[in-house]
């Protein structure tokens, strides 16, 4: 399948303020700019299931023929675990073992080949109360270009930690064309979904990064995600439904494509598989409009 690959538009130089009021980001330098790939950002509340979510995509683009490079963007760096069975050092440990001289670094000392040639990077992130997401983000990227390994992928996602909640965090959106969100059919799911929903139309006033669209993860149901969907003018991509397989798959440290062919398991794969080839032929951004906290109180909080 001979898809283009659309490259996203590079950042535009303006007032960082222009990121929401008051906002004291840190423009994105030029020379960052991921210009060679489609690239993925997965959000959604802390535990909903970022990580198996884009561990899974990432494999299914593979299986499409693509080549894949995920990053990791936790403190915890266990991103990537089900894809290479460990937990991988990260960027931030390697370059303070070479004092932060980046050219003492080989490619193999911090990019890992996972399930099915998937690239896997854990950026990881300074200790406790010390620093900024932002910065180590913008170092792996950095890293990452220093060593042309860029140029050789056909796809990035970045899987970032739990809710929005600095610009620290928010880093990845600068070199996103789309940002996807998980969520579950329930409310603090939802309500940390529509705060998101504003951190990346902040981030789009700056950048090319638009909202791809919502992945239902956990849930047997979609009626209350649907709903707020319509209300704010997002848009469902994928129902990845409540099955143990899921469960089990984080227990053994695998992918769902590594779990068998239960009819069940093969759903779920399918599911992916499908999510995979809607992101690569395209997708329209969601022209979404969050609500304010106590509106969204009220919209979910009643039966």
């Amino acid at each position: 399948m001979n898809i283009q690959i659309r490259n996203p538009v590079a950042a535009k130089p303006v007032d960082p303020r222009a990121d929401g009021e008051g906002s004291v980001q840190v423009k994105l330098d030029p020379t960052q700019v991921i210009d060679t790939a489609q690239v993925f950002a997965v959000y959604g509340k802390g535990g909903i299931g970022k990580s198996t979510t884009s561990s899974n995509l990432s494999v299914a683009f593979s299986k499409l023929g693509k080549r894949v490079l995920q990053i990791g963007c936790d403190p915890k760096h266990d991103s990537t675990f089900t894809l290479t069975k460990s937990l991988v050092p990260t960027v931030i440990d390697v370059l303070e073992s070479v004092d932060f001289h980046s050219e003492e670094l080989r490619v193999d000392d911090f990019v890992y080949e996972g399930f099915n040639g998937v690239m896997c990077v854990e950026a990881g992130g300074p200790p406790a109360g010390t620093g900024c997401g932002g910065y180590v983000v913008g170092q792996t990227v950095k890293l990452l270009k220093e060593h042309h390994l860029l140029e050789d992928t056909d796809i990035v996602i970045f899987d970032v930690l739990g809710d929005v909640v600095c610009g620290g965090f928010a880093a990845p959106l600068q070199h996103a064309e789309r940002a996807l969100i998980v969520t579950a059919n329930d409310f603090d799911s939802i309500f940390a979904m529509n705060r998101i929903v504003a951190a990346i139309n902040a981030k789009a006033r700056n950048y090319s990064v638009r909202i791809g669209g919502v992945i239902a993860n956990r849930s047997e149901g979609t009626d209350e995600i649907d709903r707020f969907n319509e209300a704010t003018g997002l848009n469902r991509l994928a129902h990845l439904k409540n099955v143990d397989a899921i469960r089990r798959s984080r227990l053994k440290k695998m992918t769902l494509f590594e779990m068998g062919d239960d009819p069940e398991i093969v759903a779920v794969q399918n599911e992916y598989l499908n999510l995979a080839r809607t992101l690569l032929t395209g997708i329209d951004p969601c022209e979404a409009t969050p609500m304010k906290d106590r509106d969204i109180f009220d919209f979910l909080g009643f039966d």
